[in-house]
């Protein structure tokens, strides 16, 4: 006996109305991108829900694939079984006996559609209750208010249906669901993190990297198409936009007082992303930000920065603490890699005391006397565009976009 079929319950998207069935469209598509070396495994989705028929496959690797999905609020794997007592008994027995994680307590909660069943619901709740003590005495018992598994048995006409394990999915919107945005993604451990909770609702990302050679390594650039690599794995594919821009770094160490460097440089980063998310058909830039970590993230240095553009700048960290990122990073599985001893454009050019509180109009005041912006131009044209594809190295396995 095995499980036949998983149920995914959308959670968030349950409380959109009339576009909806984009949402729904876009999530199925994500699920069977996830699904791709499960050939027989086929996906049906109603207004509600969602049942992957496994037709033979392994359903525990199957909810290993898809649980970080983002969309998906939780799945349940389920049987399909005839209506012979026994035989239920036998699958309730066996339902329990393939858990993922184990239990204590539990209840039986029967719901009888078709009336013409022999039992009803408080007769079946004893039966299959009774049964599984029986089995199991001594390592169960039964809590009728907070059990570790409601065994949900559903009576109708052509079969009986068993389910009640809930797996926590990842949550969230589908991808590409909110539109698209480009990410300033750098060597570090926030970037990486900022990415992966704008995704988690519902983002299409780009990344946008800067890089200052030979100030910077190859090995430096290397972090990022690594940090890059895990983002993929959310949707099969990554564009990175890398920024040459040793020159625009070497013109502000020269022109700019030393304690607004940094000030000037995170402003001429955004002008370049900005530049590169028209061109992208973007509508954001997301940063990884967290207020008051540093010198140029403090309320300050964010409203002179902010100042050279009008387009949107997301900052999913906003609030958290280092400590709070790290452990996301961790589980994202990026840490380690940020944590590489490669520093980026930004490290490297670090002034001793970075201005905390910088004047708007003293830092448009020192960029005045430089024309930066042919600079930029060209920095956009020269940009180097990789685009990573997961698993292409050992599988040449394909994006969602080349799929659907």
């Amino acid at each position: 006996m095995k499980f036949d079929h998983i149920i995914i319950r959308y959670g968030e998207i349950s409380t959109k109305k009339r576009n909806r069935k984009s949402f729904v469209d876009k999530l199925k598509n994500h699920i069977r991108w996830a699904l791709r070396d499960f050939k027989a495994a086929k996906l049906q989705a109603s207004r509600e829900r969602m049942y992957i028929m496994l037709n033979g496959e392994d359903h525990q690797k199957i909810i290993d694939q898809i649980k970080g999905v983002y969309g998906i609020q939780s799945l349940s794997p389920a049987l399909k079984i005839g209506r012979d007592i026994e035989e239920i008994k036998a699958a309730a027995l066996h339902y329990v006996d393939q858990l993922s994680g184990e239990i204590e307590t539990f209840k039986v909660s029967t719901k009888r559609s078709d009336k013409d069943f022999p039992y009803d619901t408080n007769e079946m709740n004893h039966l299959l209750g009774g049964h599984l003590l029986r089995n199991k005495d001594g390592i169960l018992k039964v809590d009728v208010k907070k059990p570790d598994l409601d065994l949900r048995v559903e009576i109708r006409k052509e079969a009986v249906y068993l389910s009640g394990e809930n797996i926590h999915g990842a949550g969230g919107l589908p991808f590409g669901s909110s539109g698209k945005a480009m990410l300033m993604l750098s060597g570090g451990i926030d970037s990486p993190v900022a990415g992966f909770l704008s995704m988690k609702r519902g983002l299409e990302i780009e990344c946008i990297h800067f890089y200052s050679p030979p100030f910077t390594s190859e090995r430096s650039k290397q972090k990022v198409m690594d940090l890059a690599e895990k983002l993929a794995l959310v949707n099969g594919s990554m564009k990175v936009h890398i920024v040459p821009f040793t020159e625009i770094q070497v013109l502000i160490q020269k022109q700019i007082p030393e304690n607004y460097t940094m000030t000037s440089t995170r402003r001429l980063m955004l002008r370049i992303a900005d530049a590169i998310r028209e061109r992208e058909e973007a509508l954001a830039i997301i940063t990884g930000e967290s207020l008051g970590q540093v010198a140029s993230q403090t309320m300050n240095s964010m409203f002179a920065i902010n100042e050279v553009i009008s387009t949107p700048v997301l900052r999913p960290l906003i609030a958290m603490d280092k400590l709070e990122i790290i452990e996301l990073a961790k589980q994202y599985d990026t840490f380690e890699i940020s944590n590489q001893p490669y520093e980026d454009c930004c490290t490297v050019f670090t002034p001793a005391s970075p201005k905390t509180k910088p004047k708007l109009e003293k830092v448009q005041y020192y960029e005045s006397f430089v024309d930066f912006d042919k600079l930029i131009e060209e920095a956009v044209e020269k940009t180097e565009i990789r685009k990573l594809h997961f698993g292409e190295k050992a599988t040449g396995e394909e994006s969602i976009e080349d799929l659907f």
